[in-house]
């Protein structure tokens, strides 16, 4: 899954992106917050990506939250 989610630093300023094209994760992530299927989005918005691609964007974010630490500090 990871081979469909690339960086690189000269398209969008290295900002996560569907491999080979310029979409950026955070595009499809909006579409989907602002609920839009994912057939949707294929049909209407990307025709150049595939379901898998918008399955990659999320677990892509899920894996970030998965690997951030959360400190909480007591307030007294």
């Amino acid at each position: 899954m990871k081979e469909r989610i690339v960086v690189n630093e000269g398209v969008h300023f290295g900002k996560p992106c569907i491999a080979d094209t310029r979409i950026p994760v955070v595009d499809i992530l909006e579409l989907v917050r602002d609920g839009i299927g994912f057939d949707e989005i294929v049909a209407n918005y990307y025709p150049d990506i595939q379901l898998e691609d918008i399955k990659a964007c999320l677990k892509y974010v899920i894996d970030i939250v998965v690997a951030e630490d959360v400190h909480i500090s007591a307030q007294t």
